[in-house]
């Protein structure tokens, strides 16, 4: 029998982490993108695009990511199209993410007081131009915080793409802890990596958050 020292085991966990730590931008970067366009369509003057952003979101934010993450990777293969673990776990998180920073970011925008949209249309800006130049600025500020936290979602969410076989973090724990049956040591360094990932990120929100209404107040 195989004996398996700590840092064996420890070394494999932190291999797999490096696919966590990229899934996670990856999901945080093109969420980001998708989440803007929808940003844009939920606060359209016209219906139609509103409407369509409003229930892409509901669905989304309805839905257990789970499922999203089986349709993502079950689902394309009943037409035939061979679908890898990663992208089917790429695509799922990040079009998930889109929905919750997408409302995330709304609420900013909506936080920006209802002068300012009148201030900068009584200089003819047009819509583009006010929001680049007079609302994302100010709301910006206020979505940082709650973004940065939104991010410990997404580190997180990532563990539940081992159920399609993307070999990340958790999936890494269950296998290491076949081969060495110890799941307390095993799983008890996937905490603490975990942990590690998204304690600073937490952290980071916090003070961000004290230290932008600190500089709000003192406007």
């Amino acid at each position: 029998m195989i004996e398996f020292t700590l840092w064996d085991i420890l070394r494999n966990l932190l291999l797999a982490t490096r696919w966590t730590i990229l899934l996670s931008l990856v999901s945080f970067i093109g969420g980001g993108a998708v989440g803007l366009g929808l940003l844009f369509l939920r606060i359209s003057k016209r219906k139609a695009f509103r409407t369509l952003a409003k229930y892409y979101i509901e669905l989304f934010q309805g839905t257990p990511l789970l499922m999203q993450l089986f349709i993502a990777f079950f689902g394309l293969g009943l037409f035939g199209i061979d679908v890898p673990a990663w992208l089917a776990a790429g695509l799922a998180l990040t079009l998930w993410s889109a929905a919750f920073l997408a409302e995330i970011w709304r609420g900013c925008v909506e936080a920006v007081a209802r002068g300012q949209w009148e201030a900068s249309a009584s200089l003819g800006m047009g819509r583009l131009q006010q929001m680049r130049y007079v609302i994302l600025p100010q709301a910006l500020r206020v979505a940082i915080p709650p973004t940065v936290g939104f991010s410990v979602q997404i580190v997180k969410g990532t563990a539940l793409t081992s159920i399609i076989g993307f070999v990340e973090l958790s999936k890494a724990g269950t296998v290491v802890t076949n081969a060495t049956f110890q799941p307390f040591t095993v799983y008890g360094l996937v905490a603490l990596i975990y942990f590690a990932l998204c304690w600073p990120l937490s952290k980071s929100s916090q003070i961000l958050e004290r230290k932008l209404n600190v500089a709000h107040r003192n406007h």
